[in-house]
């Protein structure tokens, strides 16, 4: 294998690592602050790139295009509140009664069928936003180095988030100790709420920006989210590293596989390193083992 070759993989790669570690920061940030895996994840992702379809003109502007974008997002992050209000609101503390697991996958049911009736099962196919990069004198659509940046965007903002602003102070004490949090007077159930705008702004940009790459269909939605929690878990549950790192190996060694020794095999290789994983650190690479009250 020649080295524009391996370096074609490397950037394709990354790319696609970038969704699965934005899927992942999106998970990561409702897990902490409530205990909830959102199911829709994966579709709500596609749900965006859906409407980069329908909005995005063939040729935008700078202007036109900034504009595009914030009106999807903000529609996305209102969707996402909407759907945190029917899964936070039947809970009575925490994730006690597992509601949470039939409302996320109700949303995902439901969105996937709206896209359903308005494209059937056809594919969406969304222009680039910019023209092509060359990368060894290979074409590689510049989506990949958009996801990449957006990737590293989220991951520091997240961060500074959390330790710079009270909402994200007290979504860590949330997270921490839920009971503690109510008791020293944090309005737990708005903070929550939050967290799920924040997961539906990380996955509306990831939608939107890398649209011309993501197979954007009514059924796509489960195998991207699947993608990103098997990375997530690779990572570590939890950590936002580890969400990166999880999401660069699978989608490196996923393409390479593909690349390789055909697309059938992706599914493969990435259980594989799962199970590697899991067989000598169960609570993933950068994850910290939970403690049990007895």
């Amino acid at each position: 294998m020649s080295i524009d070759e391996l370096a074609l993989i490397l950037v394709r790669g990354l790319g696609q690592g970038a969704i699965y570690a934005l899927i992942g920061m999106s998970f990561n940030i409702v897990v902490n602050s409530s205990g909830i895996l959102n199911f829709a994840n994966g579709t709500l992702m596609i749900l965006a790139g859906v409407l980069a379809f329908l909005f995005l003109p063939a040729t935008p502007g700078f202007v036109g295009w900034a504009l595009v974008a914030l009106a999807i997002v903000a529609f996305l992050f209102v969707f996402v509140l909407l759907q945190g209000v029917l899964t936070l609101f039947p809970l009575k503390s925490s994730v006690e009664q597992h509601s949470w697991l039939i409302t996320t996958m109700a949303v995902s049911v439901i969105v996937s069928a709206c896209i359903h009736l308005y494209g059937g099962s056809l594919a969406f196919r969304v222009p680039p936003l910019l023209p092509p990069v060359s990368v060894f004198g290979l074409s590689t659509p510049s989506a990949y180095f958009l996801l990449i940046g957006l990737a590293a965007f989220w991951f520091v903002m997240i961060g500074w988030f959390h330790k710079n602003t009270r909402a994200g102070l007290a979504m860590s004490a949330v997270a921490q100790d839920l009971d503690a949090g109510k008791a020293a007077g944090i309005p737990v159930r708005r903070i929550q709420l939050y967290a799920f705008g924040i997961s539906g702004l990380v996955l509306g940009t990831t939608g939107f920006v890398g649209a011309p790459v993501i197979n954007i269909s009514a059924e796509t939605g489960i195998g991207y989210l699947l993608s990103g929690f098997t990375a997530l878990v690779i990572g570590g549950l939890g950590s936002n590293l580890g969400a990166v790192v999880g999401g660069s190996l699978v989608g490196v060694l996923s393409m390479f596989a593909a690349y390789r020794f055909g697309g059938i095999y992706q599914d493969t290789v990435t259980m594989g390193l799962l199970i590697a994983v899991l067989m000598f650190r169960p609570e993933g690479i950068f994850g910290l083992a939970a403690s049990r009250k007895v």
